[in-house]
């Protein structure tokens, strides 16, 4: 049964990840190689992880590829966009919350390798689904 105490304690192992992956590489590099990384160490530790997530756009009843891509799914529960970038832009949030609500799923991360301290870096997100889960 999902919880809203399993969804938080996955979104707390998938920090302890990143922070792994930070650690061990620093700041400086492209997403893409923070992406393989965390997915490589997720798997790792027994997560089951799908990397550029298609987000198909429901429009007026027809289905479009909008070539929009999820960079993790975890678990199939966790959505994690990751960026490395000096700012986090507001779009970065409404994007993951987007996507969020696109694949129903309850909670999404917006984790910055870009700075030097992981844990102030990075953005959870929840919503109604989360909400609606048993404690």
């Amino acid at each position: 049964m999902i919880t809203k105490k399993k969804v938080t304690h996955l979104s707390y192992e998938i920090m302890n990840a990143a922070i792994e992956v930070h650690n061990t590489l620093g700041p400086g590099l492209l997403e893409s190689v923070y992406e393989k990384c965390l997915k490589h160490e997720l798997i790792s530790r027994g997560n089951y992880v799908t990397s550029q997530v298609g987000v198909p756009i429901d429009y007026k009843g027809i289905k479009l590829d909008a070539e929009l891509r999820i960079d993790l799914l975890v678990d199939d529960l966790v959505i994690v966009e990751v960026k490395a970038t000096e700012n986090l832009h507001p779009a970065y949030e409404a994007q993951v919350l987007t996507y969020m609500r696109l694949h129903k799923k309850p909670q999404g991360l917006v984790i910055n390798f870009f700075s030097r301290k992981l844990k102030e870096s990075y953005i959870p997100l929840v919503n109604e689904y989360f909400r609606q889960l048993p404690d």
